[in-house]
């Protein structure tokens, strides 16, 4: 799935995926991709603080926490993960709200995993594409 002139994919799963976990465990060890995990705002704001993550999914709706408050606690950081939101009432409304306040996509549950690949690898990409027009230079991944 990587691009060998691609850094590998990290992301951040938070919430609960108490069904889904598993399946999305396997599709980034299918894709050779890093997966760090948190339940709660307080590590996930670890995890982000300590790790090199590009893509950040979460539940629509997390106790005391929903991806709003973490699309706004990603502006935080200089170079902000991309947000996917995960619901299993995504709708039309849910999809423009999530674009239109700047998270990257939203993922219907139950996830499919040709989606989740798709969606994670477009993340990413735009995660580095905007890195590159940030500092102002290029690497090999922006010329492909």
């Amino acid at each position: 799935m990587n691009d060998a002139r691609e850094m590998p994919v990290s992301a951040l799963l938070i919430g609960e995926y108490a069904t889904e976990r598993l399946l999305v465990h396997e599709i980034f060890r299918k894709c050779g991709w890093r997966l760090f995990e948190a339940r709660d705002r307080k590590h996930a704001l670890q995890s982000l603080e300590n790790n090199p993550i590009q893509v950040v999914i979460t539940e629509s709706d997390l106790p005391k926490w929903d991806w709003r408050k973490v699309l706004k606690d990603l502006h935080r950081f200089d170079f902000p993960p991309q947000l996917v939101v995960t619901s299993r009432t995504a709708d039309e409304h849910l999809w423009a709200e999530v674009l239109n306040i700047g998270a990257y996509d939203v993922l219907a549950q139950p996830l499919d995993r040709e989606e989740v690949e798709r969606v994670v690898a477009a993340a990413s990409r735009h995660f580095e594409h905007q890195q590159v027009r940030t500092r102002g230079g290029f690497s090999a991944a922006s010329m492909s």
